[in-house]
């Protein structure tokens, strides 16, 4: 089977995009992980199908680095968006349906891309850290020191802690950098790996940075090792966010067909 396939990434979160607009695309667990691996496939975090779907500009559908299916993924949102704008599909807002529900984002110039999360309602506080679904699932703890830490190590041994392990946790650290910056790194499930960026991981990081240091700040910046991002949103209560916008770039890295018995042309 050759696939004509697309290479986006959003601050290094990159990902494996395919149009199946025409709902001819059928691929199991097993040739998804070969697409996104890094020595066999083309290479990526996760794997986009851009899908029709009636009453909506389009739906995505994303797969984790493993093949299997994965929850909301904010970078690859953003980064399909861009997608179906470089494709034809030009809108001044897009309405689009994703596992967690309907989303809008905004292109805006210089590839920068703006992409509504849902609302957030509860964060729970554990000892050391903090978790809360931000269309993922998510554990957040401050760190000191974030550039020396671990962060495989230490994200691999959370995520597969008894609390975590049969259905996983993407796990972030953060350090507060100045006043609205702070600096995340991410462990991600179904990568089991570090990754460059996470976009539901950051916005995780910067509403419970926002509680924890109780600010009226509505935009926090955000340093990660792929680029910058930023997280607008609105507080509602002392654990409640609504109007969370995710925000940063989205590109086209190369465009290719791949041939899934194992020869590439890039």
């Amino acid at each position: 089977m050759h696939l004509v396939f697309y290479k986006y990434q959003g601050t290094g979160n990159d990902f494996v995009i395919l149009d199946n607009r025409n709902n001819l695309i059928k691929l199991n667990q097993k040739q998804i992980a070969l697409l996104c691996h890094r020595r066999f496939g083309i290479g990526a975090d996760g794997l986009m199908l851009l899908n029709s779907k009636a009453g909506y500009d389009f739906e995505m559908k994303y797969y984790n680095a493993d093949g299997a299916e994965g929850s909301m993924c904010g970078n690859g949102g953003r980064c399909l968006t861009k997608f179906a704008f470089d494709t034809g599909i030009i809108k001044e807002k897009y309405c689009f349906i994703a596992s967690d529900g309907p989303h809008e984002a905004i292109v805006t110039e210089h590839d920068w891309v703006k992409l509504k999360m849902i609302d957030v309602n509860s964060i729970s506080q554990l000892s050391t850290a903090c978790t809360v679904n931000t269309g993922s699932p998510h554990y957040v703890q401050q760190v000191m020191n974030l550039e020396d830490l671990d962060v495989v190590t230490e994200g691999k041994n959370i995520r597969y802690s008894n609390e975590y392990k049969e259905k996983g946790i993407n796990v972030n650290f953060v350090e507060k950098l100045d006043e609205g910056k702070i600096y995340v790194r991410t462990y991600e499930r179904g990568v089991e790996d570090e990754t460059y960026s996470c976009g539901t991981g950051v916005t995780a990081a910067a509403l419970i940075m926002s509680m924890k240091n109780n600010t009226t700040q509505q935009t926090v910046q955000i340093k990660t090792k792929g680029g910058n991002l930023a997280v607008e949103f609105e507080r509602t209560g002392t654990e409640s966010f609504q109007n969370i916008w995710l925000c940063g770039p989205a590109e086209l890295v190369f465009k290719g067909t791949i041939d899934l018995n194992g020869t590439s042309k890039v």
